[in-house]
C-alpha cells in the first residue's frame, strides 16, 4: 500500500492510549509508525508499524524513521489537542516543492501559562537557528522524508525537537509554517522536556554546531551566515562589478552567494567540500540558474568551465586557501576573455593571522602589494585595491591571537553585524588607511 505521507507518533506510557487513538483514526489515509514505551490498543497491520522503544522522544523518531516509506514524513505529538484534519494544509508546501521542512502554528485563547512558555523557548530558538518560523517547537510538524534522514539526530529526550531545528536550519533546508485550527486546550509537556530543549539550544549557541563539531571551520562559516548586515554589505561591493554569467569560487554554505544570485543569468557555485555542497543544493532547490560545483580549484573541469562564456569570477574569503595562489589566478585567466574581471576579497595583514585562521584553512594573509603582484604577474590589471572593515580588527586580534579561540562568538558577531550598517556608510565616504580585509576588482589583459 502506498502513502503519499507517513506519520510518526513517539509515545510514552501517559500518551500510549492517545497515540492508539490516533492510529486508529489514521488508518488508510496515511502510514502510521508508532514508536515508544508502553502497550498500544492496536495491532500491526500492513501500513501501521508498532515499535516497543526505550529512551523517550528523541530515540522513539530514531528508530520509526527506517520504517517510513513516504516520501513526506509527519511528527506528531500524541495529544488531543492536536487533529489530523491540518495535515493537508501541512504537507501542502513540500508537494509543491516550495519548503523542505513544513511547521504547525500552534494559536490558543488567553495567556495560559504552557503556551507562554513555548513561545518563550520559541523566542530563543529562532535567536539560535535565525529562521523564520514562529512556532519551531511545534507538536505537529511535516518533512520531505529524505531531508529529514540526511541529519543525524543525538538526543534520546525531548530535546530532539530543538536538535531538529538546529540542525535542519544549519543544513540551509527550507522552512515554512501554517496555521493550525485554534487549539481547544493547549499541549502539556513535564517541566524536564522544557529544560531539556533549552540546555540543547543553549549548548548549539555556545559550544557545538550542527554537525557536533566534527567538522572544523564549520562554526565560523555557519556564525557569519547569520551576520546578515555585514554580509549585505559585502554583496553591495560585489554586485557593483558583476557581469551575468558568474563563477563563484570556494562558495563554502552560500551565504555570499545568496547575495550575488539575483537577477544573473547563471552563477556556478564552486565548493571543494561535499559537506558544504549537500547544503547548497538544500539552499538553491528550485534555482535553476544556481548550479552548485564539487570540485577543488586545481581538479576543475576548466575547459568545460569555459565553455560556459563566463564573465566574471568571485571569490570572497577564498584565495587565502588555495596553496598556491599564482596558479589559481592564472586559471582564472585562462576562462575569462579579455575584459572579464576577478572580484576578491581577502583577508589582509600577515599580524594578525592567528587560531582563527588556522581553523577555517587559511595559509596566508595578504598586503595590498602582495595581492597585487599574484594578480598582475598572472595577466590581471588591478582596476581597484581598497581596505576594507577597519573596525572589526581589534575584535579578530583579541579573538585569534590574544585568546586563542577556534571561532568568532556568536554574542560578538550578532553586535559587530547591529552596527554594520553604520561600518559600510562610513566606509564609503571615507579612504581607509588600513583594515582588517582588501577588496579588489581586476581585469582580464589581452596577454593570455
Amino acid at each position: 500500500m502506498n502513502f503519499s505521507h507517513s506519520v510518526i507518533l513517539p509515545f510514552t506510557p501517559a500518551t500510549v492510549d492517545a497515540a492508539s487513538h490516533f492510529a486508529r483514526e489514521l488508518e488508510g489515509r496515511a502510514e502510521v509508525v508508532l514508536a515508544g514505551e508502553g502497550e498500544p490498543t492496536v495491532a500491526p497491520r500492513p501500513g501501521l508499524h508498532v515499535l516497543n522503544v526505550q529512551g523517550g522522544k528523541g530515540a522513539a523518531i530514531r528508530a520509526a524513521l527506517p520504517r517510513v516509506t513516504g516520501p513526506v514524513t509527519i511528527l506528531q505529538d500524541p495529544d488531543a489537542a492536536y487533529s489530523p484534519d491540518a495535515y493537508e494544509s501541512l504537507v501542502g508546501p513540500i508537494h509543491a516543492d516550495t519548503a523542505d521542512a513544513v511547521f504547525g502554528r500552534r494559536t490558543g485563547a488567553g495567556l495560559a501559562p504552557e503556551l507562554l512558555v513555548e513561545r518563550a523557548l520559541g523566542h530563543v530558538t529562532r535567536f539560535v537557528t535565525d529562521v523564520a518560523v514562529s512556532d519551531p517547537l511545534s507538536g505537529v510538524r511535516a518533512f520531505r522524508t529524505d531531508a529529514l534522514r540526511s541529519v543525524s539526530l543525538t538526543s534520546d529526550d525531548d530535546a530532539v525537537d530543538a536538535e531538529l531545528v538546529v540542525k535542519l536550519a544549519a543544513q540551509l533546508f527550507r522552512f515554512t509554517e501554517v496555521a493550525l485550527p485554534p487549539l481547544q486546550a493547549v499541549p502539556h509537556r513535564p517541566r524536564a522536556a522544557r529544560l531539556s530543549q533549552l540546555r540543547t539550544l543553549v549548548r548549539y549557541a555556545t559550544v557545538r554546531d550542527d554537525a557536533d563539531n566534527q567538522h572544523e571551520g564549520y562554526t565560523t562559516l555557519e556564525r557569519m551566515d547569520g551576520a546578515i548586515h555585514y554580509n549585505q554589505w559585502l554583496g553591495r561591493r560585489f554586485r557593483e562589478h558583476l557581469g551575468r554569467r558568474v563563477l563563484e569560487i570556494g562558495s563554502g554554505i552560500g551565504t555570499i552567494t545568496r547575495e550575488l544570485e539575483a537577477g544573473l543569468e547563471l552563477l556556478i557555485a564552486l565548493e571543494v567540500d561535499p559537506f558544504y555542497v549537500d547544503r547548497l543544493k538544500n539552499l538553491f532547490r528550485g534555482h535553476p540558474h544556481i548550479r552548485p560545483y564539487l570540485s577543488d580549484v586545481a581538479l576543475a573541469d576548466w575547459e568545460s568551465l569555459q565553455k560556459e562564456r563566463l564573465d566574471t569570477i568571485v571569490l570572497s574569503n577564498v584565495l587565502e586557501h588555495i596553496p598556491d595562489d599564482g596558479s589559481a589566478v592564472r586559471r582564472f585567466r585562462q576562462i575569462l576573455t579579455p575584459g572579464g574581471r576577478v572580484v576578491i576579497l581577502v583577508p589582509a595583514l600577515p599580524q594578525l593571522f592567528g587560531s582563527i585562521d588556522e581553523a577555517v584553512g587559511h595559509y596566508r594573509r595578504y598586503t595590498p602589494d602582495s595581492l597585487r603582484a599574484v594578480l598582475e604577474s598572472n595577466g590581471f590589471e588591478v582596476e581597484k585595491l581598497e581596505w576594507m572593515n577597519l573596525v572589526g580588527m581589534p575584535g579578530w586580534f583579541v579573538n585569534s591571537r590574544l585568546f586563542r579561540r577556534r571561532s568568532v562568538p556568536k554574542l560578538q558577531l550578532k553586535l559587530y553585524d547591529t552596527l554594520a550598517p553604520l561600518f559600510a556608510r562610513a566606509e564609503a565616504h571615507v579612504k581607509l588607511p588600513v583594515g582588517m580585509s582588501l577588496f579588489a576588482v581586476a581585469r582580464a589583459t589581452n596577454d593570455a
